[in-house]
């Protein structure tokens, strides 16, 4: 290509300084087929993800270095979409020396798609008044030059969202990035289950710090509390059936393809027990190499609580 085409002058605009490639990808494809899925699947794994992105508004976004991986669905929902304006930006980011750049292509057979169609009831954004089958083909017909420019193709025909998540997850995860991360925490249950939690254990039939006088204005995080529970002959053996358990299911969740698994321990006042055992099994999968976040949601309300007062 000669250093003349509008192509190739546009991408030598886009080019920056680094030796690293920056990575851009693109998603694309019929409606149902899983943009919306890919794109959360990419976002999982370090990717910033942008659904729906008018077109002429990524060369503005990327004229700056990217602080990590960026994905983005272009797609015929957004009113400026055109195909001959997309094959343009395709080519002027295919031949820049500063993105490792893939237009992605999700694919899925006409009769498949119209089967998720009537599954969901959904409206086509291409047919908003008539039939998903009408929308389902004229976007077909339309996508067609694009599909044809794409580096690579998925067909989500036979997949489930499981599937199509692992897919991705094996093309663009980093080989060092742990997809899946943990978040360990504690809470009262006086204030109700955490939402979304994925398991809880339940520590009030533990002896309870709060009886003992030296202890009640600890937490789960003084030694001297952490010391009292473990006293307790039944805390060894619960704590090693939970650690057993979650370090069995661990791999599993990672397998299916889940982001994320939120572990609760709960007590009555949320301060002492919960904390206690959230810290300790938080310790053990860090030890045994998952990711691992905690959050004690009594204490954060304590804390806050206290900072509200004072600026009182």
């Amino acid at each position: 290509m000669s250093r003349h085409d509008p192509a190739t002058q546009n991408a030598d605009r886009l080019a920056g300084p680094g030796p690293a490639p920056e990575k851009l990808v693109l998603l694309t494809g019929p409606s149902g087929a899983g943009r919306s899925t890919a794109l959360r699947a990419l976002e999982d794994v370090g990717f910033e993800a942008i659904d729906n992105m008018p077109i002429r508004l990524v060369r503005r976004l990327v004229a700056e270095p990217l602080e990590r991986p960026l994905a983005l669905v272009l797609d015929p929902r957004n009113r400026d979409f055109a195909v001959d304006g997309l094959l343009s930006l395709v080519a002027e980011l295919a031949v820049s020396q500063r993105f490792d750049f893939e237009l992605v292509y999700l694919d899925c057979s006409v009769p498949r798609l119209i089967h998720r169609y009537s599954e969901t009831r959904r409206r086509h954004p291409l047919s908003p008044e008539g039939a998903p089958r009408e929308g389902i083909a004229l976007e077909a017909e339309l996508l067609r030059p694009v599909r044809q420019r794409a580096d690579m193709l998925i067909d989500t025909g036979q997949m489930t969202p499981h599937d199509l998540r692992a897919r991705l997850h094996e093309l663009f995860a980093a080989p060092d990035h742990a997809a899946m991360r943990v978040w360990v925490e504690s809470f009262s249950y006086k204030r109700g289950l955490p939402a979304g939690a994925d398991l809880v254990f339940d520590c009030r039939f533990l002896n309870n710090p709060h009886w003992q006088p030296g202890l009640r204005a600890l937490t789960g995080r003084d030694a001297a509390v952490v010391e009292f529970i473990n006293m307790d002959p039944r805390c060894s053996a619960f704590f090693r059936r939970v650690r057993d358990l979650v370090e069995s299911l661990l791999p599993e969740y990672a397998h299916e393809g889940k982001s994320q698994v939120s572990i609760s321990f709960g007590c009555t006042g949320g301060q002492h027990r919960s904390v206690a055992l959230a810290e300790k099994l938080s310790n053990a999968l860090v030890q045994a190499g998952w990711q691992v976040s905690k959050r004690h949601r009594e204490l954060e309300r304590t804390a806050a609580q206290a900072v509200d007062e004072q600026s009182g």
